[in-house]
């Protein structure tokens, strides 16, 4: 049988469930400035799956799309419209991809982080834990 995992948003608007693993290696923690503003924190935890094992049950997210200053791909932001909490992304990068912010789990303690990217922009504050692949 196919694990299930849900979550949504802080008000409960947006909800989702996602079927089966992430994919390889994409449990990760992002440590780039955009996602240190967009999350408002100082970093953000992304898990990728493939579109199709990922189902929005609740409100549809609102989207918000951005171009990366380094590479010029698209970033399509989603998160709640009544709450504002960021559930979820897709990138031009990852096409057939959806990532679920891990924070929004309703179990968040599931999955594993594989890896933290973005390293050279993390905040002077926190670790990487003795170990963790980063690039």
């Amino acid at each position: 049988m196919t694990e299930v995992h849900r979550g949504g948003c802080l008000c409960g608007d947006v909800r989702y469930l996602v079927r089966g693993l992430p994919l390889p290696r994409d449990a990760l923690v992002c440590h780039c400035k955009s996602c240190q503003r967009r999350t408002g924190s100082a970093f953000a935890i992304e898990v990728f799956f493939s579109s199709e094992n990922v189902e929005f049950t609740g409100a549809q997210p609102r989207v918000f799309e951005q171009r990366s200053d380094e590479s010029g791909r698209w970033l399509r932001q989603q998160f709640c419209s009544r709450c504002g909490t960021s559930v979820g992304m897709t990138a031009e990068r990852r096409p057939g991809q959806q990532a679920i912010s891990g924070g929004t789990f309703d179990d968040p303690d599931w999955f594993v982080i594989d890896r933290h990217i973005w390293t050279k922009s993390k905040v002077h504050w926190v670790e990487i834990p003795a170990g963790a692949e980063h690039t």
